[in-house]
């Protein structure tokens, strides 16, 4: 299943259904009537990239928002939320599958990742929360 289903759209904001041939799965651009078909692990895992680039430009305060989360600040929790934070891996999350609830929730706060009709990655609209992350 594609990480980022159901927040693909086109420049013109039309959403980007998905279809599968054997094991691939492929984002689906409705070009006035022919479907472009585009691998979609390419697009997810530029997104990803632009997720973690930021995330480990941040990695401090992203480190003291999860152990709020969590309601835990002692040494051990700061240890192993640090730790998950380094070793992060975008291929090993591509592996994974973002839970439905997950992408209706980024999708009810704005993410939506923008392709034209080749493909290409055009931008990753934010959600407003995380505008602010990057002051």
């Amino acid at each position: 299943m594609p990480f980022f289903e159901d927040l693909v759209v086109t420049e013109e904001g039309a959403p980007v259904s998905v279809s599968y041939v054997g094991a691939t799965a492929y984002y689906v651009i409705n070009d006035q009537g022919f479907r472009r078909h585009v691998e979609a692990r390419p697009i997810d895992r530029a997104v990803l990239l632009q997720f973690f680039e930021q995330l480990s430009a941040h990695r401090d305060e992203a480190s003291e928002a999860m152990l709020r989360m969590m309601g835990q600040d002692d040494l051990f929790a700061k240890a192993a939320v640090d730790s998950a934070l380094q070793n992060i891996n975008v291929e090993q999350a591509l592996d994974q599958t973002l839970p439905n609830e997950a992408r209706q929730w980024l999708g009810m706060l704005g993410l939506r990742v923008v392709i034209n009709r080749h493909g290409d990655l055009v931008r990753v609209e934010m959600p407003a929360a995380a505008e602010g992350f990057d002051e």
